[in-house]
């Protein structure tokens, strides 16, 4: 899928053009480690794009960008000291209430059309309905993807325990082979690779979980607690150049669904139809949504990750929002 990307004049010209646009970043780059709670997730994928259009460079910010399968691998590498952005979803906030060194610095993403329940290609279940009692994969636990198994059933009517949920990891590979050999009845992840996953079939997308969702902080970015201390301008930097990427990516439908699908590997009629169901989620300014923030204490006492009423005040930031 390389060659998608290199054979592209019109996305070079792209590059070119950020490349020479002025810009008012520091003089000096900064380098930054980004960890990905997801591969391919589109809440979390503008880093990426926003990195091969030369968006952050113009910030003035050199970006090493590192994958994990799930939320809570890249909460430990943050609180290893190896990344200083984690870009991943408003769950994750959980952790921070926890103790993990560092804070939520934006809200992405408010709902969460990219994420979808799969089924295999051959499953007798239709609709959500035929999930009760079922078993269901998800990236890691106490992760957004596992919340919302859950928030299925409650929504359902099934009760707390109305299905069950397994770790499986983030990302395509796991997902279809658990798909493949029937490990699970159904898996929460990206609704792209389920759509991918139908020209193979392989798999099948049965619904995103909008279908039963609200606000949700479904992408969230953080900082960690050392870079808040040592260089909070380049967290100023990061989230400027990412309201710029995802500005660019909402009016640029062709040249964002080229870079996606060489980025994922997915074919661009599959991120055709992505892009059509994700365009609306990203917010305009990184600033957190109430509603979001609501239902994000809610699941926290759901899921019991925290104990104790849980103050949402502490567990983010918009210091470092562009004005």
């Amino acid at each position: 899928m390389a060659s998608l990307w290199h054979g592209s004049g019109a996305v070079i010209a792209v590059i070119a053009l950020f490349a020479a646009a002025p810009t008012s970043a520091p003089a000096a780059d900064t380098t930054l480690t980004v960890g990905k709670a997801n591969q391919v997730s589109d809440a979390i994928i503008p880093v990426d794009v926003g990195d091969r259009l030369g968006i952050f460079k113009k910030h003035g910010l050199n970006l090493t960008i590192t994958n994990f399968g799930g939320g809570s691998k890249m909460v430990q590498a943050m609180t290893a000291g190896a990344i200083d952005i984690g870009d991943g979803a408003g769950t994750e906030m959980a952790f921070v209430a926890k103790g993990a060194p560092m804070i939520a610095v934006c809200e992405s993403t408010t709902t969460a059309p990219f994420l979808g329940i799969g089924v295999p290609w051959d499953s007798p279940v239709k609709s959500l309905a035929g999930l009760k009692g079922k078993t269901i994969g998800v990236s890691s636990p106490e992760s957004f993807s596992d919340w919302s198994g859950h928030e299925l059933a409650r929504k359902q009517g099934w009760g707390e325990n109305g299905v069950k949920t397994v770790a499986i990891g983030g990302g395509p590979a796991p997902a279809l082979a658990a798909l493949r050999r029937h490990l699970v009845d159904a898996v929460i992840g990206n609704t792209s690779q389920f759509l991918a996953f139908e020209e193979t079939k392989d798999g099948r997308l049965l619904a995103p979980v909008t279908s039963f969702e609200g606000n949700v902080a479904s992408g969230a970015l953080f900082a960690s607690n050392r870079l808040i201390a040592s260089n909070p301008d380049a967290i100023r930097a990061f989230n400027a150049a990412w309201i710029e990427t995802v500005d660019y990516m909402r009016t640029h439908k062709a040249e964002t669904v080229k870079i996606e699908s060489a980025l994922n590997h997915f074919d661009e009629n599959v991120m055709s139809r992505e892009y059509d169901l994700v365009a609306g989620m990203y917010t305009k300014d990184c600033r957190f949504d109430a509603d979001s923030l609501a239902t994000l204490k809610r699941s926290f006492g759901e899921m019991k990750l925290v104990e104790g009423e849980t103050d949402m005040a502490k567990l983010y930031t918009e210091a470092y929002v562009p004005k």
